[in-house]
Parts: C-alpha cells; sequence; structure tokens
C-alpha cells in the first residue's frame, strides 16, 4: 500500500474526517447501479462504489477464494484504509461481504495477507477448526503528523467464521516499528515446512526485511535483501515470497515479488521480480540471475503500466498446484485522478505463474487463469491470411469488441510489416493499439488517441514498449478487453502489458492491422465474454 506521493493535504482532511478513527462499522456499501457506468470493466473486479486499491489478504479455503483489499467507503478517493472483502468460488463471480477491517485507535488499516493456521500455533482457533489470520500494516496519522518514524507497525486479526467476523488480537502491534525506516509494511505472510516456522516478508524503504514466528504472534527478525539488487526508483512496498517449481522438471525455486512506486520502466509503480533460494532465513539470488538484476537494473512482472501491488493466493491447494495473483489495474500517477466517479479502480484478471529456465536465465511467464472461458458467450475462428492495411473483424464475427477475447498467431517469417497488432475504434476517431514492432523485435501499448487523457500529463504522453523474451517465430497474442482496459498475454505468457484507457464513447469495433509491408495471421479466435454482476 503506497500513499507516499498523495498530496499531504488529502492526507490531512481525510485524517479529519475519520473521527479519532473510532468510527461505528459501516455496512457493506451497497452498488450505487447495476455496474453498467461508463468506464465499468464487466469481467474485471471492481469495488461496488467508492476508492479501492491494493488487493489484500489472498487465501483459499473451504471452496473460497477470499479477496480482501484496501478501501475507502466514504470518498472515490484515497481515505482512512479498511479492509473490504469479497469471495469467489471461481475466480471469476464474486460476492461482495461485509469490510472485514476497520481503522482504530492504532491507526489505519493498510496492505497485508492472510493463511489459514491449520496446526492452530496462534491458539486462536476454536472446536477443532483452524483460525483464518490477517496480518496486516496499522499506519498511525498521529505519529504522521509529528513527524515520527515509528509510523507503520504489524498486526493481527482472526476469523472463526470462513472471514465473515474478525477480532483484532489484543496484544497488537505484534512488530513494533524499529524506527529505522518510516516505511515498514505490507507484510506477507507464509507457512515454510523447511524452517517449521511462520515467515513474514516486509518492505522497508529500499529493502526487504524478513522476520520469522513459531505462532504467528512473537516474530524474531532474520535477515534483510535488495539494497544492491533491482530497481530502486522509488519505495519498495507489497512483496510476496513463495517457493515455485521450474515447468518441465523437478527443479524447484524461490521467487521474491516487490513492488516498487515510481521506478517501473513505462512510468510510475510496477512490479519487479527476483529467483533465489531461501533457507529458512536468507533469501539468495540465483547466480545468473544475480548477473541480471544489478542495482538500477529489474526484471519486471508487467510493463504495462497499469498492474500494482499484486501478491498470491495462500493455501491453495496442492490438488491445484498453481500460484495464482491478481494485481490492482492502476498507477499511482494518476490514480486518484481517473475520470470514473461512482467507483475508483479495479482488479487485473487473476493469473496463473510460471517459471521457466530459459538461455537467458530464470524468467517468470503469467498467463490468465482457466477459469475465464467460461465467460465466451460464443467463439468465432480466423483463417489464416495475409493482411495488407487492415482485417476487419467486426464483419468477420459481429461482436462488440467493448468485452472481447482473442487469441492471434502470427508467422514472422512471412510478415514484411514493420508493425501490427489490434486497433480498437469508436465512431468518435478514438483508437487504443497493441501489438508489435519487428525491427525493434519490442511489444508497444499505444492510448495516446485512446480518448480522455486530460486528467493526467502522463497518462497518454507516448507509447509504451515491452522487450520479446523468445526467439519463436510465430508472435502469439492473446488479449482481453474489458470497456477501459487491455490485458495482453504474449508468447504464452512470457511478456505481459496491462494498460487502462478511458474513450468517451466505447470501442465497438477492431480490425487488424499492418503497416510497412504485409503480416501473415496464421490462425487465430475471438470470443465475445459475458459480464460477471447480475
Amino acid at each position: 500500500m503506497n500513499k507516499t506521493h498523495i498530496p499531504l493535504l488529502i492526507l490531512l482532511s481525510v485524517f479529519v474526517a475519520l473521527v479519532a478513527c473510532g468510527q461505528k462499522p459501516a455496512k457493506t456499501p451497497a452498488p450505487v447501479s447495476d455496474y453498467r457506468e461508463p468506464h465499468r470493466p464487466q469481467f474485471h473486479f471492481s469495488p461496488p462504489a467508492q476508492w479501492m486499491n491494493d488487493p489484500n489478504g489472498m487465501v483459499f479455503y473451504e471452496g473460497e477464494y477470499h479477496l480482501f483489499y484496501q478501501y475507502y467507503p466514504d470518498a472515490n478517493v484515497w481515505g482512512p484504509m479498511h479492509w473490504a472483502h469479497a469471495v469467489s468460488t471461481d475466480l471469476v463471480h464474486w460476492e461482495h461481504l461485509p469490510i472485514a477491517l476497520f481503522p482504530d485507535s492504532l491507526g489505519y488499516i493498510f496492505s497485508g495477507s492472510a493463511v489459514i493456521d491449520w496446526k492452530n500455533t496462534s491458539g486462536f482457533g476454536k472446536n477443532g477448526q483452524p483460525p483464518m489470520v490477517a496480518i496486516f500494516t496499522y499506519h498511525n496519522m498521529d505519529r504522521e503528523k509529528a513527524n515520527g518514524k515509528d509510523v507503520e507497525t504489524q498486526a493481527i486479526a482472526y476469523s472463526n467464521d470462513l472471514g465473515r467476523t474478525w477480532t483484532k488480537y489484543s496484544k497488537n502491534p505484534v512488530i513494533n516499528n524499529p524506527e529505522k525506516d518510516r516505511d515498514f509494511r505490507d507484510p506477507k505472510v507464509i507457512w515454510d515446512e523447511g524452517s517449521r516456522q511462520w515467515v513474514m516478508v516486509l518492505a522497508v524503504g529500499d529493502h526487504a526485511e524478513f522476520w520469522g514466528s513459531p505462532n504467528l504472534k512473537d516474530w524474531s527478525f532474520l535477515s534483510d535483501f535488495g539494497q544492491q539488487f533491482g530497481s530502486h526508483g522509488g519505495v519498495w512496498e507489497c512483496p510476496d515470497l513463495f517457493p515455485i517449481n521450474v515447468e518441465g522438471s523437478a527443479e524447484s525455486k524461490w521467487v521474491l515479488l516487490m513492488n516498487i512506486n515510481p521506478g517501473h520502466p513505462n512510468g510510475g509503480s510496477g512490479t519487479q521480480y527476483f529467483v533465489g533460494g531461501f533457507d529458512g532465513k536468507t533469501f539468495k539470488l540465483e547466480e545468473s540471475f544475480a548477473k541480471t538484476v544489478p542495482k538500477g537494473t529489474g526484471q519486471w512482472f508487467d510493463y504495462g503500466k497499469d498492474n500494482y501491488a499484486g501478491v498470491t493466493w495462500s493455501d491453495v491447494p496442492k490438488s491445484d498446484g498453481r500460484r495464482l495473483l491478481i494485481g490492482w489495474m492502476s498507477n499511482w500517477e494518476y490514480a486518484l485522478k481517473v475520470p470514473t466517479v461512482a467507483w475508483r479502480s479495479a482488479n487485473t484478471l487473476p493469473r496463473s505463474l510460471h517459471l521457466h529456465k530459459t538461455p537467458g536465465g530464470y524468467r517468470l511467464h503469467t498467463q490468465p487463469v482457466a477459469e475465464l472461458s467460461q465467460l465466451r458467450s460464443k467463439t468465432v475462428p480466423l483463417p489464416g491470411v495475409d493482411i495488407t492495411g487492415a482485417f476487419d473483424l467486426d464483419s468477420k464475427t459481429g461482436f462488440s469488441f467493448s468485452t472481447a477475447e482473442l487469441e492471434l498467431e502470427f508467422d514472422l517469417d512471412k510478415s514484411t510489416a514493420a508493425r501490427w497488432g489490434i486497433e480498437l475504434r469508436n465512431s468518435k476517431g478514438e483508437t487504443y493499439r497493441i501489438g508489435f514492432e519487428k525491427a525493434q523485435n519490442r511489444f508497444f501499448s499505444d492510448r495516446t488517441r485512446a480518448g480522455n487523457a486530460a486528467f493526467s500529463e502522463t497518462f497518454a504522453d507516448k507509447i509504451h514498449y515491452a522487450p520479446r523474451m523468445v526467439t519463436d517465430k510465430t508472435v502469439r497474442l492473446h488479449l482481453f478487453f474489458d470497456h477501459a482496459s487491455a490485458e495482453m498475454f504474449a508468447d504464452d505468457g512470457a511478456v505481459s502489458m496491462t494498460e487502462i484507457f478511458f474513450p468517451t464513447e466505447p470501442f465497438t469495433s477492431a480490425r487488424i492491422f499492418g503497416e510497412g509491408g504485409n503480416v501473415r495471421l496464421s490462425s487465430g479466435k475471438v470470443s465475445q465474454l459475458k459480464r460477471i454482476w447480475k
């Protein structure tokens, strides 16, 4: 959770609005409409109303995926943070539940994680059932106003009824701020079977810290990591640590995700990652990976400007075996200003993570979860064709491209075009383009003519780019369009780009375009997607 770059005036105004941090619990905010406001996503998660940012506390238990998130129920801009709550049985359709955690005298409820305490190490369980335990950061506004460094501490709460109601631990905080760094937040906790302990990774200014506990209550410092590696263009925050198998082998590595604001190569906030080993105390970079991330250089999870603060679900069953993640689909450069009123922000699509060993080293790939296929109402195959100029998709499919999924394969050897991709259009002449540049061997996302951008000088000031990571002669694009967003998974997830945009009327038309020659579409299919909200 980052508020470092939110103007102080806003922080002070919302602080005044929170009377002694002791307001009464609010009811679940009711949707202000049927989820059809302009720019409202139809198959992405968004809050019923008001402000949302980081996803928090994702955990799977008793058939439900829990999604908590940073939420301010009283305005559509950042304010005193709560944990709002939703659940899903399929990662696609979501049910809003009452707000889970409210600010109190110790501070606002900033980002964190949740786990199932299967062995009841905390003693919070009842009737032989394991408790669900949330671990979060308290942010004390009194201490911030006094310019103290001990602004942020770590705390826990527990639930014995499937996350529906919560009790904060009476002896919070469980980790006090050592007053070395004001930014001391966003605990992500896992059970490490190798060291038989709970392990917490914290974001602390310009590095990560690891802490260990036998019971989620008593914590000891283990080690730190990161001051000599990775991007340091801004504050590190929202970390995640997990083991993952290398695709196609019995090898296992540890991945450390670390969000940063600012510092992303296309501007603003973004997510970098590190690959290495963890021995229960210390995270050490894999040797070849270390060479790719000297201080000042990052390996990036998503090259679009609008995938931030993503962390993974805890306790996904071994029978499933996936490492699942969701992110906040915005950027701190302009999140407070985007032109929506009833609500602000949405989440990315849920993704599965896959670690590949490539000639360039270990690389993290992402794929949209398979459950999204249930949203396809109709699918139209596309023939192999040489395209000169443009190939209209409207007449081929009869679809509206406000909500659509495209899976396209292009033959690199048989394509002479310098640049090609997909163009979304509306009747006002606004366009959004995403695709590939052959000579530069890179992907691009172009929202410079995609509608309303007056709210931010940096929102549409330039085209955004991502390097191609593979050498295969087939360029594969898997795309999702949802009213005001595009998500691209290129080359089976080797590169992803997530971006939002705000056309003044919906993009309903689409075409495949090529510039400077022909482009060979080897095969493809287009699906119309159903909305998830009733």
